[in-house]
């Protein structure tokens, strides 16, 4: 009998995501780069949370992060 293939992890996206132990998939909210100095002190504190992955990309993600249970 053969052995079942392994699945690759897409290391882009190992770093980009993380799954929480309830199995939501996080990640960072985007405009925390570059240009700070026009954004708001209230609008950066914002940016630097985690927000949930929406339900329409959370099929894609889990593909890339095929471990990540």
């Amino acid at each position: 009998m053969a052995k079942k293939l392994k699945l690759k992890t897409k290391r882009g996206a190992a770093k980009r995501f993380k799954i929480t132990g309830s199995g939501k998939i996080l990640r960072a909210r985007a405009g925390k780069r570059h240009l700070l100095g026009t954004k708001a002190s209230k609008r950066t504190r914002r940016l630097r949370k985690n927000i949930t992955v929406k339900g329409v990309d959370v099929r894609e993600v889990r593909r890339m992060l095929p471990y990540g249970r």
